[in-house]
């Protein structure tokens, strides 16, 4: 049985274009597509979904948000499978243990809070660092569409522990279902420059430093398929810095997040953090098990 692709829905903008992607994404995957709507409220309040239903919006309820979003995913893609799910409990939650039969996990920016979309909202951060399958955040454009794949290149940031990266794994996976090249990236840092007495010294630790970074990469793509294309580059900076940079140039920024079982902190790093909350494209979060 393929596991579904699961988009949590809440009927803000932003969720409806996550919509969008999971749609497009059950279909390259000839996966069914599962919709979700939690929530401990029973009402909807927002004005954007009330007047498309044509109802004041206390009356529209989980029903009317998980019927629209099924109507936008069988207008986006005709032929996709899909099943609706409304669950009365806290969105974290629920989407956290759906992630457990899930394929994949897609969300938007943020929610109906009043904070800026520029900003990840608490359900998608909190989400994103304890799904225990992919996470796609989405970020849509001006006409609340789901972006449309323009660049021609899937973006997978090179961490620590490159071989064996689900995150790479995934990159390459999802660069051959789209029908692009992947693009990897490894971020390097100049060595600290404590004493000026021996520059030869100090371009010997530049050099270490940056061929470490390409055998990184190297490492990372060592089992890559030959039928992906892929270019492998290092760039001098901070890792968050490299990768949003990059995501300007991407139609989808793929990294890797480490899961600790039994451990029920903040699973989140600062790089992970920042990219959700800066990247120019959707961004996708996988887990790493350590």
């Amino acid at each position: 049985m393929d596991l579904p692709v699961i988009v949590g829905v809440d009927g803000s903008e932003p969720s409806l274009r996550a919509v969008d992607w999971a749609a497009d994404e059950a279909v390259l995957r000839g996966a069914p597509l599962r919709l979700v709507y939690a929530s401990l409220w029973e009402r909807y309040e927002g004005p954007s979904l009330a007047t498309d239903l044509n109802k004041p919006s206390e009356q529209v309820r989980a029903e009317d948000i998980v019927d629209t979003a099924a109507r936008r995913a069988h207008h986006r893609q005709p032929d996709v499978k899909v099943s609706t799910g409304v669950l009365p409990e806290e969105p974290e939650y629920a989407l956290v243990r759906e992630s457990r039969t899930a394929s994949l996990l897609v969300t938007g920016t943020r929610g109906r809070s009043g904070l800026a979309e520029t900003l990840l909202g608490s359900v998608s951060l909190v989400v994103a660092g304890h799904a225990q399958c992919p996470m796609i955040v989405v970020r849509g454009d001006r006409d609340d569409q789901a972006p449309a794949g323009t660049h021609g290149r899937v973006v997978v940031g090179v961490g620590e522990k490159p071989t064996g990266s689900a995150a790479v794994r995934f990159a390459y996976e999802e660069a051959r279902r789209r029908g692009v090249p992947v693009d990897a990236v490894r971020a390097w840092r100049w060595p600290a420059r404590e004493s000026t007495d021996f520059p030869l010294l100090v371009g010997e630790l530049t050099r270490l430093h940056e061929q470490q970074a390409l055998e990184a990469v190297e490492a990372a793509f060592q089992d890559a398929p030959a039928d992906v294309a892929s270019h492998r580059r290092v760039v001098e900076g901070r890792t968050r810095t490299v990768l949003v940079d990059a995501s300007r140039d991407a139609d989808l920024l793929v990294i890797g997040a480490k899961r600790r079982p039994g451990h029920y902190g903040v699973q989140l790093g600062r790089v992970a953090h920042g990219v959700l909350h800066h990247s120019a494209c959707p961004v996708v979060i996988v887990p790493e098990r350590v």
